[in-house]
């Protein structure tokens, strides 16, 4: 009898010592491979390196937009600007330009 409590005492510690280090497993395993684990935190910040390219690309691309935007908002429209602007929506050129065909 009190070898078998010594057993049994020995499988009950053993079994809770399993089932402890298997929920302990489970959730290691996920904070490396879920769907928000470690691995995921990588693609993440890859992406947001991405992000930061595009947005400082379509700022100074807004910059450039601002700046034409705002020669033709002053009280004097530039003049080259404004040219530029007629030829292109016109299909005209000047007499003394150049044009290159393309192929």
């Amino acid at each position: 009898m009190v070898i078998r409590r010594g057993v049994r005492s020995i499988l009950i510690t053993l079994a809770l010592y399993l089932v402890s280090s298997g929920v302990v497993g489970y959730f290691l395993f996920h904070a490396q491979h879920g769907a928000r684990g470690l691995e995921a935190l990588g693609g993440l910040r890859e992406k947001l390196g991405e992000m930061e390219v595009e947005i400082a690309e379509l700022t100074a691309e807004r910059q450039v937009w601002e700046k034409r935007l705002s020669l033709m908002r002053d009280q004097a429209v530039d003049r080259d600007l404004l040219e530029e602007r007629a030829r292109a929506s016109l299909g005209r050129i000047h007499r003394n330009d150049v044009v290159v065909m393309g192929r």
